[in-house]
């Protein structure tokens, strides 16, 4: 997100600490195409709270876990919630080679922005509809209505300094989809996605179909399974996590 920009600051030692907005709160991006088969996800205020007070996060550079740049126990990563979202403060240990390309990078503005590796908590989230107005070319205003997720409990596993803030490309926004739609178990909405995305249809084995009924909503156990399966046709997914 542009929001989740990144900086340098002079650190106590004479060295550099790194900055930056790893999730940024109260604002809607697209996954996938809103349109047909994706959504839009937002995080509330306070979604990182407990995760923050439990897990031990890194931070990396483009979710590769071979890049470890900080670790919270390690001391050198401090991870703060605010009103912005998650707020990072990084140490950086110009012993290591990639370190130093990651603190030129962000010297030259070739790195600008920050993602994270996460997954929704069991009832983390919840889904509405919303009607969006889009611009049109002719000045005209085009209104469709999208799904919008909104985030509110995370198990946030690691934080990145990314190239692409955004996931722009279709394969890395299918592999966001993905496990949204499992933990969703809404036959009805994976069925509407997979009339344009036809890799989604196999996700259709893995939730209720409903009868007479409105659709029918159950947690499924086994997203990991499912993701490696994708993951093995369509490798680009299998990586980051999230």
């Amino acid at each position: 997100m542009d929001q989740a920009g990144v900086q340098l600051r002079a650190a106590d030692d004479g060295g550099s600490r790194f900055g930056g907005l790893a999730a940024v709160y109260g604002v809607r991006a697209a996954i996938g195409n809103p349109r047909t088969w994706g959504f839009f996800e937002e995080f509330a205020s306070g979604a990182a709270a407990r995760t923050l007070a439990e897990f031990d996060q890194r931070m990396l550079i483009d979710h590769d876990t071979y890049y470890l740049v900080s670790r919270v126990s390690a001391g050198d990563l401090v991870l703060t919630e605010t009103d912005r979202g998650i707020e990072v403060d990084s140490g950086l240990d110009e012993e290591l080679s990639y370190v130093r390309d990651l603190r030129r990078n962000v010297e030259k503005r070739r790195i600008t922005g920050m993602s994270i590796g996460f997954w929704v908590a069991p009832g983390g989230s919840e889904w509405t509809e919303i009607e969006v107005e889009e611009p049109r070319a002719d000045g005209k205003v085009e209104v469709y209505t999208a799904d919008l997720r909104i985030i509110r409990d995370i198990d946030l596993i690691e934080v990145s300094a990314v190239t692409f803030p955004a996931y722009a490309d279709t394969e890395a926004a299918l592999r966001q989809v993905v496990p949204a739609l499992l933990s969703r178990g809404d036959y009805d909405a994976i069925e509407r996605r997979a009339a344009h995305r036809e890799e989604l249809r196999e996700l259709l084995k893995q939730v209720e179909r409903p009868a007479d009924q409105p659709a029918q909503r159950r947690h499924t156990e086994h997203v990991d399974r499912v993701m490696r399966g994708y993951a093995k046709r369509y490798p680009r997914l299998a990586h980051p996590a999230r």
